[in-house]
């Protein structure tokens, strides 16, 4: 192996590492979701007293809002070992057996991005969830026989961005709860921040934390992209981490004071400049975008919606009025008589 890639494996790992760092290790620690955190914290609390294993779990929203942080707290907070994996690593009916069946009594299971999870691996979950047992098929045809093996007691804690994929089935076997997460306070993110930039070790003036916090679109995993980034740009070209700094690290990842990005503008321009602002049907932008649907639809447009920069109509896409005024538009005449 050259210098050059394994340098760039050490860059690789190291980031990992990083993340991990960052990532709470006590419910102190952990910031925001307060409902969530009360009733998990109930959900463990009656579960200990009883002695029994705390019941299967499922959290879903956008992503790097802290579905898997959450998991990880749970584990820590239980002392119970964790085995983690996603749904589209489980192919095969028997990788999910190989699974269970090394699991120690007690032990949590995460499984991220269940509802990308194999029909039939679901069907075998289903009586691993509820009564302890693996039902597995040996043989084929007249010859074929069930074995039915027992399970020791574990807690299933599952994450998804697409909860609406998850068959009813399989959402109402987590008897724990499913819980989910919610879009976070600018106060809250530049808590997260302030904590974050502790561990890394990072002096960060208060009006540089609000200026990275207004930007990281209500979402921890962004802001601590943001503040590494930051602390890079800071580093190297040997500036204290000001608010001036601050502004100029973001200005080169093409960030804007309101958390947009190149291609959340591009959309923006493209709307109002080729299309009059709307309404235009999904197939038309994405056209014009050269994107596919899926991405528009779910990593674009949600943050627009959000900020209140585009509306989803029955006609078609919509820009606001405030997307023109933040992109310096003229408003159409339409939108002025309104």
């Amino acid at each position: 192996m050259s210098s050059e890639n394994t340098k760039k494996e050490k860059v690789s790992t190291d980031d990992k590492y990083l993340d991990q760092a960052l990532r709470p290790s006590r419910w102190d620690d952990y910031i925001g979701q307060k409902h969530i955190k009360d009733n998990v914290k109930i959900l463990l609390r009656a579960a200990e007293e009883r002695g029994h294993i705390p019941e299967h779990i499922l959290f879903y929203g956008p992503p790097g809002l802290g579905k898997t942080t959450l998991a990880h707290l749970i584990a820590k907070e239980t002392g119970r070992q964790m085995k983690i994996t996603s749904g589209p690593a489980i192919e095969k009916v028997g990788d999910l057996a190989s699974i269970l069946t090394n699991l120690s009594p007690g032990d949590i299971i995460f499984i991220d991005e269940i509802h990308r999870l194999n029909k039939m691996v679901e069907e075998i979950l289903y009586p691993a969830m509820e009564s302890g047992v693996l039902d597995i098929i040996i043989g084929k045809g007249p010859s074929a026989r069930t074995i039915q093996l027992d399970l020791p007691p574990f807690t299933l804690i599952a994450a998804t961005t697409r909860v609406a994929l998850v068959s009813s089935p399989l959402r109402s076997r987590f008897s724990g709860g499913v819980f989910r997460l919610e879009f976070y306070s600018n106060e809250e993110i530049a808590e997260i921040i302030r904590r974050s930039s502790k561990l890394l070790e990072t002096e960060l003036e208060e009006d540089a934390l609000n200026e990275i916090s207004k930007r990281s679109r209500f979402t921890p995993r962004t802001a601590n992209y943001f503040l590494k980034r930051v602390r890079d740009y800071a580093q190297v070209n040997k500036k204290s981490l000001d608010k001036k700094t601050v502004k100029e690290a973001l200005d080169m990842l093409a960030i804007d004071e309101i958390g947009l990005n190149a291609s959340d503008r591009k959309f923006l321009e493209v709307l109002i400049e080729k299309f009059n602002g709307g309404p235009v049907g999904l197939k038309t932008i994405c056209a014009a975008l050269s994107e596919e649907e899926s991405t528009v639809e779910e990593v674009i447009e949600p943050y627009l919606i959000q900020l209140g920069l585009l509306e989803r109509t029955a006609r078609g896409r919509v820009a606001t009025e405030k997307a023109y005024t933040h992109l310096g538009f003229d408003l159409p005449s339409e939108i002025k008589k309104d």
